[in-house]
């Protein structure tokens, strides 16, 4: 009789007692933000080293403890697009379109149309990403190459000097220039060049003055 009251005393101390192994609840939402954390450095470190199997799992895991992070799907089809799994590509930006409206996710869905050859989608995909945030020259060029195949001259000219607007680098002028001269304006194509070759010099010589002197010895 002595002997099981000592075995249920062991027992009770065992369970109202002992220290619990468990978390805590407190601790769960911590936990967990930690483990995120460390999730998205992988994920980020993976996709700059091109390790796109480790990048997608990464995601993978994210997407399962936090299925509403239009991130995680922004980042987990640029990774099927450089896979050129371009369906799946398109369904994770879609999603994170849906989760949270960027002109980002519509810019990267109106990419792989583009890349699939599907013009007009990728012409109202880029559309879409423009109405949300027009201050961007990559997208107004982005948008040129759609209407370019779909034989908008009018459209590749007013997208491309909105363009040069933004950023009057020697490249999109030059993309400019090349529309003015296929859409038979070419004293404004000539014109352009001539500024073209005028910023290049400019910018030669400030490279030459700015560059140190070798000193002999």
């Amino acid at each position: 009789m002595i002997s099981l009251i000592i075995i249920i005393l062991i027992a009770l101390w065992a369970i109202f007692l002992k220290p619990s192994d468990k978390v805590s609840e407190n601790d769960l939402p911590v936990r967990i933000t930690e483990k995120l954390d460390q999730l998205w450095s992988v994920a980020q470190q993976s996709i700059k080293e091109n390790k796109l199997l480790r990048a997608e799992k990464a995601l993978l895991t994210i997407l399962r403890v936090d299925e509403k992070s239009a991130s995680a799907y922004n980042r987990l089809g640029i990774i099927y697009a450089k896979q050129k799994a371009f369906k799946e590509a398109i369904e994770c930006f879609e999603i994170a379109q849906s989760l949270e409206p960027s002109a980002s996710s519509l810019h990267n869905v109106g990419l792989i149309y583009y890349e699939t050859k599907n013009y007009d989608k990728a012409a109202l995909a880029f559309e879409q990403a423009l109405s949300i945030d027009d201050e961007l020259s990559s997208r107004h060029i982005a948008y040129a190459k759609v209407q370019e195949q779909l034989g908008n001259h009018s459209k590749v000219v007013s997208s491309l000097e909105r363009a040069v607007m933004l950023d009057p680098i020697p490249q999109t002028l030059n993309l400019l220039a090349d529309a003015y001269e296929r859409s038979g304006e070419v004293e404004k194509a000539n014109k352009l060049r001539e500024k073209i070759q005028r910023v290049m010099s400019s910018q030669l010589s400030t490279k030459r003055v700015t560059q140190p002197r070798r000193v002999i010895m």
